[in-house]
């Protein structure tokens, strides 16, 4: 399936023995750079030794989140202001990711904490700051609850077999 995709409730699908989201992540180093593919076109890349993800009894290292504005996936054909993509990837090369939409809010204070960041790789083509080090715990997730799917990555190269674990409750930015 090309990724993104629209969650249509009755289209959905309950399934209890998923579990929860079993994240190990840790402060790590980690760099802010500007991708140039879409308006936010921030990644941040930590260095190594960020953690990881358990899904289905795999062990997914931690590699970058990157925002979208707007979201890619919807939910109910509703479109967020914001999308982030937790991109993790196991010891044989498969990829997971845990996307995290956001609504105009409360602010985020993982996003504040980064803020003076974001400004400094703004409006600039591949440039990248080094932010030190930066704990992924503190990106909210914000629910138990979430949309799994096998899709694809929605930038190139639009890899695919890729399992996406979008969260259910929205989070606020300003």
């Amino acid at each position: 399936m090309q990724s993104p995709i629209d969650m249509l409730d009755e289209r959905v699908d309950v399934v209890s023995h998923l579990g929860r989201l079993n994240r190990s992540y840790k402060a790590a180093n980690a760099t802010l750079m500007n991708r140039g593919h879409d308006m936010m076109r921030m990644q941040m890349k930590w260095e190594g030794g960020a953690g990881s993800i358990r899904v289905n009894g795999t062990e997914y290292t931690l590699e970058q989140c990157h925002w979208h504005t707007p979201s890619e996936h919807t939910i109910n054909g509703k479109k967020y202001a914001m999308e982030a993509h937790m991109v993790h990837e196991s010891a044989d090369g498969k990829i997971v990711v845990v996307g995290i939409l956001y609504t105009i809010g409360r602010p985020d204070s993982f996003l504040q904490s980064i803020q003076h960041h974001l400004e400094d790789v703004a409006g600039t083509k591949e440039d990248e700051t080094t932010v030190g080090v930066v704990d992924p715990r503190n990106i909210k997730i914000g629910s138990r609850k979430y949309y799994r799917y096998i899709g694809s990555l929605t930038i190139p190269p639009c890899t695919e077999n890729v399992t996406w674990s979008i969260v259910k409750k929205v989070i606020t930015l300003r």
